[in-house]
This record gives C-alpha cells, sequence and structure tokens, in this order.
C-alpha cells in the first residue's frame, strides 16, 4: 500500500478485523510521513450515519470504555436504542424493515458457525430463541433469506443498511471493578480470528484480540443509516452501556419510531 493511498484513510486501524488485516501499528510511520508531507485528510464524520453528533466517535469512545456514566450525546432523529431482551430487537427490526426495508440482525462472532455449509439446524439460542448465521457469504444483505438469519463481520463490512440490530456476545466484557473493557477469548469462535500472526512472527494477544473484537463491533454499530438497535449479552456491559445512551432502557426510544405496540 503507497503513503498517499494511505494517507486518506484515518483510522484504518478501526476497519482491523482479523489479525491478516494491517494493524494500525503497522500504519504508524506511513501516516507520520504523510502528515509531514501534508497528504493527511481526517475523515471527520462518518456519512452514512443519519445522526447531529459525532456519532461514530461515540461508538468507538463506548468500545473502550471511556465515556463517563450519565455523559451522553445528542444525535437528534438517528433512533439509538439498547434492549434488555433480543427478542424485542428482533420485533422492532422485523417492525423497522416492513416499514423501510434494509433492517438487519448482526452480531460479533461469539458463536460457533454449526450450519455452514448450509447444514440443517440453528447456531445460537438467546432467551429460548433459534438464531441461524448468514446462509450465504455473498451479497448477504440483498438475499432473500437474510431477515431471517443474523449477519457476521464478513457479510456486512462495506455495506449500508437502514437499521441494524446488534447482538453484542459475550467477547466483549466491561469488568466493573476496573471500570475496562476485557476480551473473553472463550467466547471468540472466529477461528482466523485467533490464527497466529505468522507473517508478522508473533502471535494474538489478549490485547491484539480485545481490539479485534472492538474494531468488529465499531463496523457492525456504524452500518445503520437511520438506526442502530443493540442487545448485550454481558450483564455488566450492558449496565455499562445503559449508563450512556441517552434515556436507555427496554422499550424507551431514542429519536425514530417507537417501539411496536408502544407509544
Amino acid at each position: 500500500m503507497s503513503a498517499r493511498r494511505s494517507a486518506r484513510l484515518r483510522g484504518y486501524g478501526s476497519t482491523w478485523v482479523r489479525p491478516a488485516d494491517l494493524s494500525g501499528e503497522t500504519l504508524t510511520p506511513t501516516i507520520a510521513s504523510a502528515r509531514s508531507d501534508n497528504r493527511w485528510f481526517p475523515l471527520a464524520r462518518q456519512m452514512r450515519v443519519r445522526a447531529d453528533a459525532d456519532y461514530v466517535g461515540f461508538v468507538r469512545s463506548l468500545l473502550r470504555g471511556v465515556l463517563p456514566p450519565g455523559e451522553t450525546a445528542d444525535f437528534g432523529e438517528y433512533d439509538l436504542r439498547l434492549f434488555d431482551s433480543v427478542n424485542e430487537m428482533r420485533g422492532a427490526i422485523l417492525a423497522r424493515e416492513r416499514e423501510v426495508g434494509l433492517a438487519r440482525l448482526v452480531a460479533g462472532y461469539a458463536w460457533d458457525w454449526k450450519t455452514r455449509g448450509n447444514e440443517p439446524g440453528f447456531d445460537f439460542e438467546i432467551e429460548g430463541t433459534q438464531f441461524t448465521w448468514n446462509r450465504t457469504d455473498k451479497d448477504w444483505i440483498n438475499a432473500p433469506t437474510s431477515i431471517d438469519e443474523v449477519g457476521s463481520i464478513h457479510t456486512v463490512q462495506g455495506y449500508d443498511l437502514n437499521y441494524a440490530g446488534v447482538i453484542v456476545g459475550e467477547d466483549l466484557r466491561f469488568d466493573e471493578a476496573t471500570q475496562q473493557m476485557v476480551v473473553n477469548r472463550a467466547s471468540y469462535r472466529d477461528r482466523k480470528g485467533k490464527e497466529n500472526l505468522s507473517k508478522l512472527q508473533q502471535k494474538t494477544t489478549d490485547d491484539d484480540l480485545l481490539r479485534l473484537v472492538q474494531n468488529i463491533y465499531g463496523v457492525l454499530l456504524s452500518r445503520g443509516a437511520l438506526g442502530t438497535y443493540i442487545y448485550v449479552a454481558d450483564r455488566a456491559l450492558r449496565r455499562y452501556v445503559k449508563s450512556v445512551i441517552p434515556g436507555s432502557h427496554t422499550a424507551q426510544r431514542h429519536g425514530g419510531h417507537p417501539l411496536p405496540g408502544r407509544s
């Protein structure tokens, strides 16, 4: 990759979602050179997200665990909600699909892909509801069955949605004692994500994996142009997210539409 090209990719490390991808540390010398030559062009906003404030910056700070509880941002009519029930979130996504289309469930890679190759059955279960990963990895969002499936990072990166319902799995947790985000290596199920960085002659440490998981959720949480719905599996992390999303609780709205059957 040339210096001139990378100079245009501010925050490229935020899309580092596999160990084989270029990390921020790898690009640092090139970025420094671009800055010194005045060829560094910061991309201040994610134009796909129709929020009044810096939503992407909010997401990055949220995933780093550095937002003080109670310190919230005003995203105008952007429909940002946290759900205590994944079933309620799924119902809301189905309602948005009927209303405006391009509403999908997506998730971090915290469950095995048992149905890979169109094997029968389901991949994971939450609250008694069975979920199936994407049946195809090619143009999944436009597949006729996608509304009934859950997309992974490998199927949604680079795509835009109107609404994204994001399931944050147990691979990302919040330590309330240290007030820090932590990764649960056992719950991260993407085998390629755990592979050794053989070309760089180093292994994927827990810190590496934490950044990778944070980046994955950063991508998932920035797919929705009109709104993002969130369900968090880890209870401590859910409490933290609830403390920084304005007006956040089950069946509460922040901009956009009320929940189905609610005023």
